[in-house]
């Protein structure tokens, strides 16, 4: 089929009319999925929310499927992926999972996960969310270069990395690297670029989609405006009182249910602090982990899938699917039981059985009950370095042991290499990128007045607005509102 036929085809299969910007995309996309293309290239798309970017992604997949080119999805978050393959129906994968192979331990004693090779012949990878595609390190490289490296030893593969530059970049950096041009052409890519600014998202009058679009309108002045919600008029958006809050979570949970309402804050103290007044005053509990509890995982772990694959023996596993490769960061999960908890090295831990909902998984492991309550993204280090220390005390070992038994002793401990989790019904702007739910509570108490007009803040609201895609709460809004 030739570019013209290939277009006509993708643009038929949108659910809508197209609008001009969309035609255009959808035949640059056209020319870079065909053999003209040379196989070093990467098509990057920066779409802000509404534009249909992932809707045009979706009629790619169906044609490209049609005329028999295969594609692999992925996305950054085991959430993002669900949303994606929602929205292209076709299965989607987290980066991790996909390109990293069976983790070896490192000179720290950390897992080392190493770049899988890439078996796939005449393929299209198409990344969402990559704007999130950080300088993580894995195998001695960035996420970024170790994406590049599995897709581009591929044979004829290509790549298509979909973003918003409007969102919150990777933590550290002031920008994503994965939707900077610059970026991929220094490391040898040629780069076609499309940007979508058209909003089209056919809904009812949308608040959210509205400030959204103020928001990323106001992120190109120069200087910043003082930033302003739009409330009024819109059906999809409500300001509530801190006092109003427990009526409107419970209201929420009701007719939303607890997987698709979030809270979303600016600290991971503040993430503390709504996660345990939500459990004590909505939930009335009392014990720090119970059967339902919902969990959001803090850290890569690769100790309990390997652990669970080795005690199966090849059994028929209860698990929906797959065994579970590792479990990433950011992956939610829900306590289906609780079978044990228990001190060690004046920390508290349990045995659980978890159910990871965006995979359909289920895996017995222990959990490191310290890292719910950290003021930290994770287990404090120094905590970390007390587990590390006990382990090896536990293996008779000491600091001039050998390094092979101290990264033998540290990858056979269940302590050292419990999960690191925290509740999951508030969250940081970071944590919650990536994912999508019908109702988002956004905190905006507690800022300083001198961070309204900065590139950062407009970003976090950008950020959480766009989590939304039914109802957006507005927690006692210090910025102007209308």
């Amino acid at each position: 089929m030739d570019v013209e036929g290939f277009a006509t085809l993708a643009l038929d299969s949108l659910p809508f009319e197209p609008t001009d910007q969309q035609i255009k995309l959808v035949a640059a996309l056209s020319r870079f999925c065909s053999v003209y293309t040379p196989s070093d290239s990467v098509f990057l798309l920066n779409g802000y929310a509404g534009t249909g970017k992932t809707s045009v992604m979706g009629a790619l997949v169906r044609t490209l499927r049609a005329v028999g080119i295969p594609t692999v999805l992925l996305a950054s978050t085991g959430r993002a992926a669900k949303v994606f393959s929602n929205f292209t129906g076709e299965p989607a994968y987290t980066i991790h999972r996909k390109i990293y192979r069976a983790p070896t331990v490192g000179p720290d004693g950390r897992f080392v996960a190493r770049v899988n090779q890439n078996p796939h012949v005449n393929t299209v990878f198409i990344v969402d969310e990559a704007s999130m595609i950080g300088d993580g390190a894995e195998g001695g490289m960035s996420l970024l270069e170790d994406l590049l490296m599995y897709v581009y030893t591929g044979v004829n593969c290509r790549l298509i990395l979909l973003g918003d530059t409007a969102q919150l970049p990777p933590v550290g950096l002031s920008e994503s690297p994965a939707m900077n041009p610059m970026v991929l052409k220094e490391l040898g890519l040629h780069v076609t670029r499309a940007v979508m600014t058209r909003t089209v998202r056919q809904k009812q009058r949308s608040g959210i989609l509205y400030n959204a679009t103020m928001l990323r309108r106001a992120l190109k002045c120069d200087p910043l405006p003082e930033p302003e919600l739009t409330v009024t008029g819109f059906g999809d958006m409500a300001v509530v009182a801190p006092e109003d809050l427990e009526d409107a979570l419970q209201r929420s949970f009701a007719r939303y249910g607890e997987g698709e309402t979030i809270l979303i804050t600016r600290s991971n103290r503040r993430a503390v602090d709504f996660n345990l007044a939500i459990r004590r005053v909505i939930y009335d509990r009392e014990e720090v982990l119970v059967r339902g509890e919902r969990l959001l995982v803090a850290k890569n772990n690769y100790y309990w899938t390997r652990r669970s694959v080795m005690e199966q023996n090849d059994a028929e596993p209860d698990t929906g699917g797959r065994p579970m490769e590792f479990v990433a960061n950011g992956e939610a999960a829900v306590v289906e039981a609780v079978h044990a908890v228990e001190e060690k090295c004046g920390l508290s831990f349990a045995d659980v059985r978890l159910y990871f909902p965006d995979h359909d998984q289920r895996l017995e492991a222990k959990i490191n009950l310290d890292a719910l309550t950290a003021e930290t993204a994770g287990l404090p280090g120094d905590k970390q370095r007390q587990l590390a220390e006990a382990a090896l005390s536990a293996a008779g070992l000491s600091a001039a042991s050998s390094v092979t038994a101290q990264r033998d002793a540290l990858k056979a401990d269940p302590y050292y290499n419990a999960l690191q989790v925290k509740y999951a019904y508030a969250v940081t702007c970071h944590k919650a990128q990536g994912g999508q739910w019908a109702s988002v509570f956004i905190d905006m108490g507690y800022i300083p007045p001198e961070a309204y007009q900065t590139v950062d803040f407009y970003r976090w609201l950008y950020t959480a607005t766009t989590r939304a895609t039914t109802r957006l709460w507005l927690i006692n809004p210090a910025v102007a509102v209308k």
